[in-house]
């Protein structure tokens, strides 16, 4: 009942309800002289009670030691010193447990009413000890009346300065400790937030890596795989054409050196947007603010350079070179839209245009713009694919990420993606984004 924060929070091996050796040791101390106290002043209480002198003694032996559990039952040890008050022994026992019941855990109301008993009952010893005082040095004529104010004052007073300090002191203790205690117990918790927000900065960061990385990886994609596909649908007509026209052959073989001279443009740039967003740092773990930075910057960069939907009808165009029908329709009042929202519809009009060189060559395909009041919508469609050989010949391979991307690319500004045959044998891909980005 009486641990306080102080001794809870002690290291060391506990023994009983001590939480340190020295609390122990000084408790075993008090309640020794307690002990002796109250023995020298039990054979006075015996000679006055016509008790024999070792019971008296004994008797006191027994109630000093109370002294020794004054952390655990501190009530307890107030209530014997009331007690045996009549007694007039317990002096040290009577203030110790004063003190350590203020001290202690106890709720106050328990401790007013018992530090307000044991005032009364040492008063009243007081007064009748010091009325027989004075009526035995005052035995003629007396200067002094016993009955009067005098008795009762100077008796209030020594109440007062036996019981008033150890209860103050005990109150300040207790305070003391429980304030240390709620300041431990708050910085405990502000280092556990501290190590919460650490885990939770790491996370963001580690996400901020894989979502950079993501990124990246889309837009490498995009510009490898179109540009490429391109140049595999010219390469597979050159050779179709080498003998029997060459002419035709010398056009395609020049589209296919401009396909690949663009794409490594478009890496060259991407790739010094990278290096230009990322600063040299010294070894060690890198901070948040710093890859957030570098991402926050690398995005911007390729969302300003990056292509927009001026260049859409240069992209069909190169689809026609490559021999591929394609049909471009614009619906609505063409107007400017945040960069992130015109690179992320040409780049799903680039890669819906790349799966059907790889999975459709030669079927005719449409590619409709609609300009709407808050949003932007495209969609590519293309129908079944030809059974000619041609068109077989060409075999470009698949990773399956096509679909995935443009599908994160929409959803990331908050958009509608939707893909899948039509009954006509073709496919469609559609989507749509919010003007605002």
């Amino acid at each position: 009942m009486t641990a306080t924060g102080a001794d809870r929070g002690a290291g060391g091996a506990r023994s009983w309800w001590w939480g340190r050796r020295r609390s122990a040791v000084l408790d075993v101390g008090l309640g020794l002289v307690s002990a002796l106290e109250c023995a020298v002043e039990g054979v006075g209480f015996a000679e006055k009670a016509a008790l024999p002198v070792p019971v008296g003694v004994l008797f006191g032996l027994v109630v000093g030691a109370v002294l020794v559990v004054r952390r655990r039952w501190p009530i307890g040890v107030v209530l014997v010193s009331i007690a045996v008050a009549p007694a007039e022994m317990g002096f040290l026992m009577g203030i110790v447990g004063l003190y350590s019941l203020a001290a202690s855990e106890v709720p106050r109301r328990i401790t007013a009413v018992l530090a307000g008993m044991s005032t009364v009952a040492v008063f009243v010893v007081t007064v009748v000890r010091m009325r027989q005082d004075v009526a035995q040095v005052y035995d003629g004529p007396r200067e002094i009346d016993p009955s009067g104010w005098y008795v009762p004052v100077v008796s209030l007073l020594v109440t007062l300065g036996l019981n008033a300090p150890p209860l103050l002191f005990g109150l300040y203790i207790g305070a003391r400790r429980r304030l240390m205690e709620s300041l431990r117990e708050r910085a405990d918790s502000l280092e556990q937030e501290l190590s919460l927000l650490a885990d939770r900065a790491e996370q963001r960061a580690q996400w901020a890596r894989q979502e950079e990385r993501t990124r990246i990886a889309r837009e490498m994609h995009d510009v490898v795989a179109h540009r490429v596909s391109l140049m595999v649908v010219h390469a597979a007509a050159l050779q179709a054409v080498a003998l029997k026209d060459p002419q035709k052959a010398v056009r395609n073989a020049a589209l296919v050196g401009d396909m690949g001279r663009q794409a490594l443009t478009e890496l060259r740039e991407m790739l010094g947007v990278l290096r230009e967003g990322t600063a040299p740092v010294a070894p060690g773990p890198v901070p948040l603010a710093a890859v957030g930075r570098a991402a926050a910057a690398a995005a911007e960069a390729a969302a300003e350079d990056g292509p927009c939907l001026d260049a859409l009808e240069a992209l069909c165009e190169q689809s026609r070179l490559a021999g591929t029908v394609v049909e471009f329709v614009v619906i609505g009042e063409v107007r400017a839209y945040p960069p992130e929202v015109e690179r992320t519809a040409y780049r799903v009009v680039q890669e819906a245009l790349t799966n059907v060189h790889k999975h459709a060559a030669g079927a005719k395909v449409v590619v409709r713009l609609a300009h709407r009041e808050a949003e932007v919508a495209m969609q590519v469609e293309n129908g079944p694919c030809p059974t000619d050989a041609g068109a077989a010949d060409v075999r470009l391979p698949s990773g399956g990420n096509g679909l995935v991307g443009m599908r994160e690319r929409v959803l990331r500004l908050g958009g509608v993606f939707v893909s899948g045959a039509t009954d006509s044998g073709g496919f469609r891909v559609s989507a749509v984004l919010p003007a605002g980005g």
